[in-house]
Parts: structure tokens; C-alpha cells; sequence
């Protein structure tokens, strides 16, 4: 199974994972499934660090990469076909970065790990990830 990060819950892996449901978690750590982050996200990252709506004990550049290594968490880059999929997206969420990731994860075929409402008003499996 390919499992795709919601930028909250990535966020909550690194810095508070019990604020992850225990689905989640265990998605996380039985180090059998494909997990991933977008590019979007650390783009969403980078803008709200630099606006100081994120904080982070060091620059993205040097955070993100590092601990999706130690994570063993792929980057997902993000292409044509995830981009122009956004426009058949209804207008539910507004939210560019999670538009983006739910484009990708219809695109690939991938469960979303998330805790965000909105997400649940689309064709695309999640795994809710609050508590």
C-alpha cells in the first residue's frame, strides 16, 4: 500500500506523534508500507516557517530532507498530470497544498494519512489520523 502524508500529520511525526491516531501510527511504523511526502507540503512548509506560522529548529532545506531520511519517507514530486488534475476538483477545500495532495494521491492511487475534515469531501481514500 502507498500511503501519502498530509503536511499536519508529517509535521506531528516528527515533533508529537501521539497526537497521531493509533491507526496512523501504526501505518508509520511497520516499515512494510510506501510512505510518502509531497513536494507540495514542503513547499507549504518552507512559505509558513518563512512567514513564522511554522516553527522549526532549523531551515526547512536542512529539516525536511533530513528527517524523511531518518524516516525512511520518499518525496513525491509533483508533475503535469497531479497539477491539471486539481481543475476537476470541486471547490470543497481551498487550500492550494491540500488540493495538490489530493490530486496526487487520486493521480497515484494512494491512501491519504490526515486530519483534516475537508479531505473527507472527496473521492479519495484516507486514514484519519486526529483523535
Amino acid at each position: 500500500m502507498k500511503y501519502l502524508l498530509d503536511t499536519v500529520v508529517w509535521l506531528w511525526s516528527v515533533s508529537s506523534v501521539e497526537r497521531i491516531a493509533d491507526q496512523g501510527r501504526e501505518i508509520l511504523a511497520d516499515g512494510e508500507s510506501e510512505i510518502y511526502l509531497s513536494c507540495a507540503s514542503s513547499w507549504e512548509i518552507a512559505i509558513k516557517t518563512q512567514a513564522g506560522r511554522c516553527q522549526l529548529p532549523e531551515p526547512p532545506a536542512q529539516y525536511v530532507p533530513k528527517r524523511l531520511a531518518e524516516q525512511g519517507i520518499k518525496a513525491l514530486s509533483i508533475n503535469q498530470t497531479h497539477a491539471l488534475k486539481t481543475y476537476d476538483l470541486p471547490l470543497y477545500h481551498r487550500d492550494p497544498f491540500d488540493r495538490m495532495i489530493i490530486s496526487q494521491a487520486m493521480v497515484e492511487g494512494m491512501v491519504i494519512l490526515s486530519s483534516d475534515h475537508e479531505f473527507e469531501k472527496y473521492a479519495v481514500e484516507l486514514v484519519w489520523c486526529g483523535i
